[in-house]
C-alpha cells in the first residue's frame, strides 16, 4: 500500500537545511520494510540534495560554487519581478534537483554513512516549503 505525506519546513533564507530526520520519520510511519522513498519539493526556487552530513564546509562550498555559476542580478535576466535573487533561484533549481529517490530497507532509509537529505533554499529571504514524501514497497 503506498504511503504519502507532505512535510512543511521553514527555511532561513539561502542555504541548506537538514531534513533527513523528518523524511526518515515519514518512512517509518509508512510501515514499509523494503521499497523506495521518493522525495519531491513543490517549488521552483529551492531544491533537494543528498550530500555529506559530517562537515558543514561541504554545503558552504556547494553554495559558493552555485553562486559563481548563477549570480544574482545578472543584467541579462529578463525575469526580475521578485527581486535580483529570483531568476538566479530558478536557474539554480534547474541545475540541481526537485526530487530524489532513496531505497528503503528494513523500514529505514538506506543512506550511506556520511549522507544526509537537505532542502536547499535558493532565495535570500525565508520561505515556507512543502516536501512530498511518497513511500512504495512492501
Amino acid at each position: 500500500m503506498p504511503f504519502q505525506t507532505t512535510l512543511e519546513f521553514n527555511t532561513f533564507g539561502r542555504g541548506s537545511r537538514d531534513i533527513t530526520a523528518a523524511v526518515a520519520d515519514a518512512v517509518a510511519r509508512a510501515g514499509i520494510r523494503c521499497g523506495l522513498a521518493h522525495v519531491f519539493v513543490q517549488h521552483t526556487s529551492c531544491s533537494l540534495l543528498i550530500t555529506e552530513n559530517a562537515d558543514p564546509d561541504v554545503r558552504h562550498d556547494l553554495e559558493t560554487i552555485i553562486r559563481r555559476l548563477v549570480p544574482d542580478g545578472d543584467p541579462a535576466y529578463c525575469h526580475k519581478t521578485e527581486g535580483p535573487d529570483d531568476m538566479a533561484a530558478h536557474a539554480r533549481t534547474m541545475l540541481t534537483s526537485t526530487s530524489i529517490t532513496v531505497p528503503v530497507g528494513d523500514g529505514r532509509l538506506m543512506l550511506g554513512t556520511w549522507q544526509g537529505i537537505y532542502l536547499w533554499e535558493h532565495r535570500v529571504a525565508e520561505h515556507r516549503r512543502h516536501v512530498v514524501v511518497t513511500v512504495l514497497g512492501e
